[in-house]
């Protein structure tokens, strides 16, 4: 357990990279020509970017592609005086002899701010024969279009089940776990196509016990299970206000939930409901919007999560049948 599962079984190459095919395919193509032009790596966090820019270096430089890559979090450096100083710096040094240029990987790019951005686009307008950028960010919008126009953008989509779950199967093999098949599916439910959530999910239970099982899955991730959130909605169907209050606080306790994260998980767990129709899951999301609005905003998270009960029990109550 010293070590974290995550980078243990980090792919060292392109090509060992799990899901995102088209985005693969075309990175071992400049891994082949051992050249590519400035990239940008766009989608949400635990789908391979940052992992996919080692190992594209690694495959073009070799094991000792570190002294020809920066790598920064531009989250951290993220101003003006960052760009200028430590980026501008390494894209004017030479490349390491037996290579043509040298890679900065700027992580979280897209928390640069505008001026930093804009020092950014010189510096590789400058430097372009010489240095190579990729960058990855949550949300291509956030990056000034004269850097996207630069780049080959690469979409990252979240890890479909299936990938998931083997990868969480392979790991747990090869760390020595039993895992039950329940509890895999449990973490791919967990993770929602994040695949270093689902590898921490596995490492976090397994330190618990060898033996996986789904309760430590849930327990371990603070997340309810899909059918202690459908007990609640039924709760608030046919018993009323009061025991449907009594298990929200049950849900909250047990599993350590905030006020947002629970409103967050009945969201997800809303449209497997059996015995909701349409319309009252219409009613019942725009309550929960509502609920979620106000805690954010500062609205008292008791208070806040009583009154959506109260409103689900009216909306949901046979006499309101739509």
């Amino acid at each position: 357990m010293s070590e974290l599962w995550v980078e243990r079984h980090r792919p060292r190459t392109v090509d060992d990279i799990k899901g995102q095919k088209q985005v693969v395919d075309r990175l071992k193509a400049y891994a082949e020509k051992r050249s590519f032009p400035h990239l940008m790596f766009a989608g949400p966090p635990g789908t391979g970017k940052t992992t996919a820019a080692i190992a594209l270096a690694r495959d073009v430089f070799g094991d000792d592609y570190r002294r020809n890559l920066l790598e920064m979090n531009a989250s951290d450096e993220r101003k003006l005086e960052s760009i200028r100083t430590k980026v501008k710096q390494f894209a004017r040094t030479a490349p390491v002899p037996g290579t043509t240029f040298k890679v900065i990987f700027l992580d979280e790019a897209d928390a640069l701010t505008p001026d930093a951005q804009g020092a950014l686009r010189r510096i590789m307008e400058q430097n372009a024969q010489t240095c190579r950028f990729i960058l990855s960010c949550n949300y291509s919008s956030k990056i000034i279009e004269p850097i996207q126009s630069r780049c080959a953008v690469f979409r990252f989509r979240p890890l479909a089940d299936d990938q998931v779950r083997s990868m969480v199967v392979s790991v747990a093999e090869g760390e020595g776990i039993n895992l039950d098949e329940d509890a895999a599916d449990a973490i791919v439910h967990v993770s929602l196509g994040d695949l270093r959530k689902a590898i921490t999910s596995l490492q976090v239970a397994a330190s618990m016990d060898e033996h996986v099982s789904r309760e430590i899955v849930y327990e371990t991730t603070a997340t309810a299970p899909p059918e202690e959130l459908h007990r609640f909605f039924l709760a608030c169907r046919e018993d009323g206000f009061q025991p449907a209050r009594r298990r929200l606080r049950e849900l909250l306790d047990r599993f350590g939930l905030a006020g947002t994260d629970l409103v967050n998980q009945l969201h997800r767990g809303l449209g497997d409901v059996p015995f909701l129709t349409e319309g009252q899951k219409l009613s019942v999301t725009q309550t929960m919007a509502e609920a979620d609005f106000r805690m954010v905003e500062g609205g008292g998270e008791a208070l806040q999560l009583d009154a959506m009960t109260a409103r689900l029990c009216t909306l949901l109550s046979p006499e309101m049948k739509s």
